[in-house]
């Protein structure tokens, strides 16, 4: 061996006999109104297609089977709204109130909740698709039997949602899951001790 050859010691490349878990995708953002030229916001409730909607009032609204497609709504309010088997396709809710809403067996498919308040909201059976929560308070919120694609959770509040094991597959930053660690462990029937 030459003077100046260097002896670099064998590596054994170990491999992991655990199953890795596949990283899941972000959801997918939704399309944004095609809005007619000069078109005004919306005040009245009803179906919507390709609308924005600002300051609306439309807390306890009965509107089962309600469609929204292509949709903003922002600073709107609705508190208490039975939304009971909507089709919510593509709808952006920015700074809405949203506590009490009846989201039951509802269909939502690249929907975006952001700096909303949706305190006990009912996502019972909902089936949720590319749909984002963005720093949203979901105080006792339920999501029981729900089914969820690509749904993501940012800075959310999850204190006492009911449902839990429904979010399995969500995708959550790591300080999220940490600051949630006691809703999960409950979840899961696990006794924390000191």
């Amino acid at each position: 061996m030459p003077a100046h050859a260097t002896v670099v010691p064998s590596v054994a490349v170990v491999s992991l006999s655990y199953a890795r878990c596949a990283l899941g995708k972000p959801p997918h953002s939704p399309y944004p109104p095609d809005l007619a030229d000069g078109s005004t916001p919306v005040r009245d409730f009803g179906d919507l297609v390709d609308v924005e909607v600002e300051n609306a009032d439309w807390a306890n609204q009965r509107a089962p089977g309600f469609v929204a497609r292509r949709v903003e709504l922002r600073h709107s309010r609705l508190t208490g709204a039975e939304l009971a088997e909507a089709a919510l396709i593509d709808v952006t809710f920015l700074d809405c109130r949203l506590d009490l809403v009846g989201f039951r067996i509802a269909s939502l498919e690249r929907v975006v909740f952001r700096d909303c308040r949706m305190m006990e909201s009912d996502f019972y059976g909902a089936s949720l698709k590319d749909v984002l929560f963005e720093h949203c308070e979901l105080r006792e919120a339920t999501f029981t039997s729900a089914k969820i694609e690509r749904v993501e959770l940012r800075g959310c509040d999850l204190v006492g949602l009911r449902g839990v094991g429904a979010l399995r597959d969500a995708r959550m930053p790591w300080n999220d899951v940490q600051e949630n660690a006691p809703l999960f462990a409950n979840a899961l029937g696990i006794e924390i001790i000191e």
